[in-house]
């Protein structure tokens, strides 16, 4: 039997290797600017064609490479980083494994350009698919100019997994960010189909945060800075009050390298404990400079992850400098969620100055056991008009408006219904109709809405209620694409950020279809002209696009659910009536009808329930009666 076993042809050994470490046009792009840096450019201009799948050029002026080098960085394990395992353990740079270049050419067309300052002629390398075609001397610029054209031409399956160019393209964002986050003292700057998304100039760390994330973020970070003899902590964090309910702007970099840390995170959001709202993550951007020896960065292909010496107390450490930081700048003492807005007028001078003592009256001719009822009626309400009466001159002529409330509760009366609890064409859905057709509801705390049945009573959640009514009615509108407009008196402008752009774009007819009128102006603006007419007045247009693009986003992390069905469930959580509505008997009504005239009125549109009964025997049984 002859041996089976046999050597990888060196194209396919980089094929293979190019698969763990080029998923994505993104993935090439983060090694060839990080190959830039570590070559000490300070300027880098990336450039892309479709989202990268046609063109990727990335620009620097760094060292440069000789005629040898350039024609060596593309052999597999070929760096310059590292000569003996030792140098593992005291890594600085970028890149070390030398598997970046020769994964790229396996896998595209690539160009490579370079020159070094004191060469008087550059190189040129083409190589498809590892094979050198053609190297020649050129006159180029200083630096390095690389091209990566036609990504995954000779791995068809590969090309055919990638995503949209909007998907894609939010992709490379996300790696441009991130680098340039690391490196504000170099110039950054990002091009797409001719248009330019990112100027960055050298800049510090901060002013880099608002060119990235917009001018509002201005307002919202607080500096965090703290040196030990483990690590040494720096970067901002932002405001509790600022968080967001999707995950994407959390930054942590050890030693200038982006890593992903779920254990480090969980340090930070403990740092934000009982002073942050319940399922909202923080804005943070933040430096961990530890000695090389104390880590290991060698444990990922992507090199995303890295294991610690000490992780217990690198914990501490970013717990401990992220709660001093928040409770230096009195972030921690201002919030209070639980507060009664009611009683912060009570903090001001002027507010205590006007607190008058409260007094003790009584009638001297009160005589509890005198039947006399002139007297035993002088009540509580009386006992109060009257001390209101010696403050005002009068007695007030709407005193008694003070027990309305009682009354009206006392007299709300549930309606009798019909025997049937189920209509035969509406599964599952509870008949609330009485004996006369008027419906009459009662709503609890202005959350629930309830209602009297033949076998006991029903509790809805009108926020619910109305979020599966809106989510059913959205979808449908997405699928005819006749969503009713209502023009705006006052068009308003947004601006988004490259990444909610990129998105906004993709999104931007469907939107349309559910009735919005939004079109481009300009570089990441858009103009709304128009609203859904469902939704009514009353809405900051600007604050609704912008929660409905965080919540496509969440639910696209969370549930991973389909565009239509995504957009259609973000908008109607925003649009829905919020806990605390009050309505009258006739909305309460109309809600209820068209809740039990949606495919699905029992579910919510997160899978709770939006309608609970009660029966008679469960409240027989809280009663202790059999």
């Amino acid at each position: 039997m002859s041996d089976i076993i046999q050597l990888l042809p060196d194209n396919v050994a980089n094929q293979i290797a190019a698969g763990e470490v080029v998923q994505r046009p993104a993935s090439a792009i983060k090694e060839l600017i990080e190959n830039a840096i570590d070559a000490g450019a300070d300027k880098i201009k990336l450039i892309v064609k479709d989202a990268g799948k046609s063109l990727i050029q990335v620009i620097d002026n760094g060292c440069g490479m000789s005629v040898t080098d350039a024609r060596l960085c593309f052999e597999r394990h070929a760096t310059s980083k590292i000569r003996k395992a030792e140098d593992l353990f005291a890594i600085r740079t970028m890149g070390f494994r030398g598997e970046a270049m020769a994964s790229i050419a396996a896998i595209a067309q690539v160009e490579l350009k370079t020159r070094r300052v004191e060469d008087e002629l550059g190189t040129v390398v083409e190589i498809e698919g590892s094979k050198v075609v053609n190297q020649y001397p050129e006159a180029v610029a200083a630096g390095t100019n690389i091209l990566v054209k036609n990504l995954f031409y000779n791995i068809p399956a590969r090309r055919n997994f990638l995503k949209s160019n909007s998907v894609e393209m939010r992709h490379i964002i996300d790696e441009f960010q991130r680098i340039a986050l690391s490196n504000p003292q170099i110039f950054l700057s990002l091009h797409s189909d001719g248009n330019e998304i990112y100027h960055l100039p050298a800049e510090t760390l901060k002013q880099r945060i608002v060119h990235i994330f917009g001018n509002n973020y201005n307002q919202r970070l607080v500096p965090v800075e703290e040196d030990t003899s483990i690590i040494k902590v720096d970067g901002f964090v932002g405001k509790p009050e600022f968080a967001k309910k999707t995950r994407g702007e959390q930054f942590f970099f050890v030693n200038k390298r982006f890593v992903r840390d779920p254990y480090l995170h969980h340090a930070v959001m403990n740092a934000y404990e009982d002073i942050m709202q319940a399922e909202t993550f923080p804005f943070y951007v933040l430096f961990i400079d530890i000695d090389p020896a104390r880590i290991d960065i060698n444990v990922h292909p992507t090199k995303t992850e890295i294991k610690y010496e000490d992780d217990k107390a690198i914990y501490a450490i970013i717990r401990s400098a992220v709660k001093r930081s928040l409770g230096r700048y009195n972030i921690m003492p201002s919030l209070d969620f639980e507060q009664e807005t009611s009683f912060s007028n009570l903090i001001t001078k002027k507010s205590l100055d006007e607190i008058i003592a409260p007094t003790v009256t009584f009638n001297p001719d009160f005589n509890p056991f005198d039947t006399d009822k002139s007297k035993s009626s002088y009540s509580r309400s009386d006992n109060y008009a009257e001390g209101l009466a010696k403050k005002t001159g009068g007695i007030p002529s709407n005193w008694d408006s003070l027990y309305e409330i009682v009354e009206k509760e006392e007299s709300v009366q549930l309606p009798l219904h019909r025997d049937s609890e189920l209509e035969t064409d509406r599964p599952q859905a509870m008949q609330v109709e009485d004996k006369t057709s008027a419906k009459l509801f009662f709503q609890l705390h202005n959350k629930y809405i309830v209602s009297q049945i033949h076998s006991g009573f029903i509790l809805i959640d009108q926020q619910a209620a109305h979020e599966r009514i809106l989510f059913e009615q959205f979808l449908t509108q997405l699928d005819q694409h006749k969503g009713l407009s209502q023009q705006s008196l006052f068009p308003q402008t947004i601006d988004l950020n490259p990444a909610d752009n990129e998105l906004m774009k993709d999104l931007l007819d469907d939107i349309n279809g559910l009735g919005f009128q939004i079109r481009e102006f300009g570089k990441n603006s858009y103009i709304i002209d128009g609203i859904p007419a469902d939704l009514g007045t009353g809405f900051d247009e600007i604050k609704m696009i912008e929660k409905i693009l965080e919540d496509y986003k969440n639910n696209q992390s969370e549930y991973k659910l389909a565009k239509r069905e995504n957009l259609a469930k973000s908008l109607a959580r925003n649009a829905a009536i919020k806990p605390g509505t009050q309505l009258d008997n006739t909305a309460m009504a109309e809600l209820v009808d068209k809740l039990f005239a949606c495919q699905s009125p029992n579910i919510s549109i997160y899978g709770n329930p939006v309608i609970v009964t009660f029966t008679l025997q469960e409240l027989a049984e809280k009663f202790g009666k059999n």
